[in-house]
């Protein structure tokens, strides 16, 4: 891996940070490491991968489009994370499981205060989960159900049983995303990770609550009618980033941009 930007040595023979070799988990936290927050505040950021003509998956997954540096970024973003925040019908097509912990992050989150493994979020109005999956029924932290008030009793019931916590962040059947977040936040889990999919990652766009995208480019092309990353309606003025970090290896680009 090698990163192209930001540009940190203009000598004519690669530094670390230039040189083509792979890096370590320790060096891709350091890369990615959450802002310093204020009090009370969180930072949300969304994980996704896009083929070079704007697939979000393939055949219904994205492990087909990711790759092997994609997935070791993928779980340093886990475990820098308090919170993974996840759409439903995410869970149920890539068979979601507990986050787990990993002894390469253990030290880093016992220094940050926090717990072994991120929680993992569901985003649910119909709460059509299987909750006998060990998501819900043997997490290493007890998995949240985010629903609305109006969410089917029965369903809530069952999520309860399950050992989940079911957290009301909408006035209807739906999830007002802001609202979600501040729920996150008011339980310590501030440093907010999404992996989508598409239709909730729309939602957040939507509701200017995303702060930060990290976005990794597959080399390959899909054709087809597959997802973009983001989908539902189109927002009234494009929102705006600005680039962070550019690196690269075997073709693929990981990029990380962030709210201007």
């Amino acid at each position: 891996m090698r990163r192209l930007f930001p540009v940190t040595d203009q000598t004519s023979a690669p530094s670390q940070a230039t040189a083509d070799r792979e890096w370590s988990l320790d060096e891709l936290a350091e890369a990615y490491a959450y802002p310093a927050l204020d009090d009370g505040a969180h930072w949300l950021r969304a994980n996704m991968v896009s083929t070079l003509d704007g697939a979000a998956q393939h055949e219904g997954r994205s492990q087909p489009i990711s790759g092997e540096t994609d997935m070791r970024i993928f779980g340093t973003l886990r475990g820098l994370a308090d919170v993974v925040v996840v759409g439903a019908e995410t869970v149920r097509q890539e068979g979601y499981r507990p986050a787990r912990a990993r002894e390469v992050f253990a030290a880093r989150r016992e220094a940050a205060g926090q717990g072994p493994a991120p929680a993992i979020a569901v985003v649910t109005a119909s709460l059509d989960l299987d909750f006998t999956l060990p998501l819900f029924t043997s997490p290493l932290v007890p998995t949240l159900v985010l629903t609305g008030a109006t969410a089917p009793a029965g369903k809530v019931a069952e999520a309860v049983a399950a050992g989940a916590e079911v957290v009301v962040a909408g006035e209807g059947a739906g999830v007002d995303p802001a609202r979600a977040l501040r729920e996150l936040a008011a339980r310590g889990l501030r440093r907010q990770l999404t992996e989508g999919g598409p239709r909730l990652l729309g939602q957040l766009v939507a509701a200017d609550a995303l702060d930060e995208l990290c976005l990794t480019i597959s080399p390959v092309l899909t054709a087809g009618g597959a997802q973009r990353i983001a989908g539902g309606p189109s927002v009234t003025v494009p929102h705006r980033l600005a680039p962070a970090s550019v690196l690269e290896e075997a073709g693929f680009l990981f990029t990380r941009y962030r709210r201007i």
